[in-house]
């Protein structure tokens, strides 16, 4: 696979390619991060799962043929928690029926290898597109009340002013604002934001309320930030009534 010689891609997007050909997987990172995009790659379904677990991705390239857990496995998982997050199967098997298979199981696109480079920044866009990801320099900033975040820049502003914010409290908060109205276990959470390192429950809600302290207007009253009694937590962008 060459690199791409084409200026960046005006679509940035947090991209998992699942691969088990180390040249393939290393190749599509390559190029895609030079376009921009926000790379990240799994050997196999078991780390692919792990993954998506672990941090919210706008998009998923997903080869076929994986060892163990194959990918339509994989994309059967991500469909029963992520029906909304684009995937575009990369196979070398063009039968028909492996192609119905896997747009039923809810791809959004199927890519036969060998593919060009442009062939498939073109269905990335399409899929982006599709998705709602249109931007024109990284991700839109994303808002709620005063605060203004910044994914591409990893910037969060309130009232105008930098917050200062660690690498976990702002994955924790890009997770909340990816999953408006959702009700988030602590569990849940845990898990995705934290994935296999040690921590713990309490772990969580120490976050939750260090959150709180930087971006509420009333840590003790929180509007965005709601806790659900006895489950976990939901980001609410429009605020309760104060």
């Amino acid at each position: 696979m060459t690199v791409a010689s084409n200026p960046p891609a005006q679509t940035r997007a947090r991209i998992l390619i699942v691969e088990d050909d180390a040249s393939i997987r290393e190749g599509l990172e390559l190029n895609l991060s030079l376009e921009g995009h926000h790379c990240e790659t799994a050997a196999d379904g078991e780390l692919a799962i792990l993954a998506l677990d672990r941090q919210p991705f706008d998009l998923v390239l997903l080869d076929v043929m994986l060892p163990g857990r194959n990918g339509f496995e994989v994309l059967r998982t991500i469909r029963a928690s992520r029906p909304e997050l684009p995937v575009l199967l990369l196979t070398a098997r063009a039968e028909e029926a492996d192609k119905i298979l896997g747009l039923e199981l809810g791809a959004d696109d199927y890519i036969v290898k060998p593919f060009g480079l442009g062939e498939l920044r073109a269905r990335i866009r399409a899929a982006l597109r599709r998705a709602g990801l249109q931007t024109h320099a990284g991700q839109p900033v994303r808002a709620f009340g005063d605060v203004e975040v910044d994914r591409d820049g990893h910037r969060v502003r309130r009232r105008g002013e930098d917050v200062p914010m660690t690498a976990r409290e702002f994955s924790l908060l890009l997770h909340f604002l990816d999953n408006p109205e959702r009700v988030l276990s602590r569990e849940a959470l845990l898990r995705r934001v934290w994935g296999l390192e040690h921590a713990t429950l309490r772990t969580v809600d120490n976050f939750v309320m260090r959150l709180r302290q930087k971006l509420e207007p009333d840590a003790d009253a929180p509007r965005y930030l709601v806790t659900v009694r006895g489950v976990g937590y939901r980001f609410a962008p429009n605020g309760l009534e104060p």
